[in-house]
């Protein structure tokens, strides 16, 4: 029987930072559909709005943390030019493979900058930015990796940080899992999208873990279909 009392800690197919080929391009081709379908966009670009609009300044620089092939990255990037906001943004992912398909898939954002970093590496929290996102990634780690992740992104990002993932929920997990068979010709998503749920939050894991992060000042919103938003504003 399925649990949904805690969060799983089993390794996903996309955890293996060595994944590429045709099986990776198909993965990535298919969680931008499922997150346009599932209206998973907003959650970032209105977290992202609320902040920006409460820091008001010329510019901005954004990280976007985990960005895979780089589509929250262009959704961003589109967001900003539609309201006038001057950012400049960099997409960081640690499989070098995910970033060059980014480069590719994002060919016609020349100015967006790539990098291979893995975020619990020293020089991540040491080289400044204004805002990180995060979009479908936090659950890939575990309670105690996330606290240290916490930790380094407060040391990186000047203003602020906002996280979009899943909330673990049964007929979120159903839903996805029919969803998938339905129309998945990768078996990384197959075996990934359900498990992704099952490793992924309730409201009150968030609390736990960003109170033991050291972070006690944050807004926690639920959004349709079953994100949650993390926003936190750094003092």
């Amino acid at each position: 029987m399925t649990d949904f009392s805690k969060r799983s800690e089993e390794k996903e197919i996309m955890d293996d930072l060595e994944c590429s080929g045709p099986i990776l391009e198909q993965t990535l081709k298919e969680l931008r559909t499922i997150n346009r379908w599932l209206g998973g966009n907003h959650v970032t670009t209105r977290g992202l709005n609320d902040l920006i609009s409460k820091n008001p300044q010329k510019s901005y620089e954004i990280v976007d943390i985990g960005c895979g092939g780089g589509d929250m990255v262009r959704v961003m990037h589109h967001w900003a030019q539609r309201r006038g906001i001057s950012a400049n943004f960099t997409g960081i992912d640690a499989n070098r493979n995910i970033i060059e398909l980014a480069k590719v898939r994002q060919r016609n954002l020349p100015e967006v900058q790539w990098k291979v970093q893995n975020v619990f590496e020293p020089e991540f929290s040491t080289e400044k930015t204004d805002f990180v996102t995060c979009t479908l990634f936090t659950h890939h780690f575990t309670d105690q990796e996330l606290v240290t992740l916490l930790q380094a992104i407060r040391k990186k990002a000047r203003i602020g940080l906002v996280i979009n993932d899943l909330h673990r929920h049964p007929l979120a997990y159903y839903s996805i899992r029919w969803l998938t068979k339905w129309f998945s010709k990768s078996p990384m998503v197959q075996h990934d999208a359900c498990l992704s749920v099952l490793r992924s939050f309730s409201r009150t894991d968030w609390e736990r873990i960003l109170n033991l992060a050291g972070i006690h000042q944050y807004h926690i919103r639920w959004f349709w279909a079953f994100r949650w938003q993390v926003s936190i504003e750094f003092y």
